[in-house]
């Protein structure tokens, strides 16, 4: 709980330590910087949606490998879950590029 409140303490004060950075009028710094988020953004969005289909395919082909006879069962439900999670990084990509079209 200690690490938490420290977490959220430290989250709150960065929000209203930068927030006359956000109300602030566009300039050169506010340009990079939208650059710089938007590729981040899709940087930890791709390595989050890998890692999060790794587990998916080490669960389901554990899941066969101990029960072989259930392979039908599980494939369905993990490629619509592999699907779901790929959607969640196309997103990320489209914002990517509503992003990139403001600068």
């Amino acid at each position: 709980m200690r690490n938490f409140s420290i977490f959220a303490f430290s989250m709150f004060a960065i929000l209203f330590l930068f927030t006359p950075e956000v109300y602030a009028a566009a300039s050169g710094e506010a340009v990079s910087g939208l650059a710089l988020g938007a590729g981040l953004g899709i940087g930890i969005a791709a390595a989050g949606g890998a890692i999060g289909q790794g587990k998916t395919m080490d669960a389901a082909l554990n899941a066969i490998g101990r029960n072989p006879g259930a392979a039908g069962q599980i494939q369905t439900p993990m490629i619509i879950g592999l699907a779901l999670i790929e959607s969640l990084v196309i997103y990320a990509l489209a914002i990517t590029f509503l992003l990139q079209s403001k600068i």
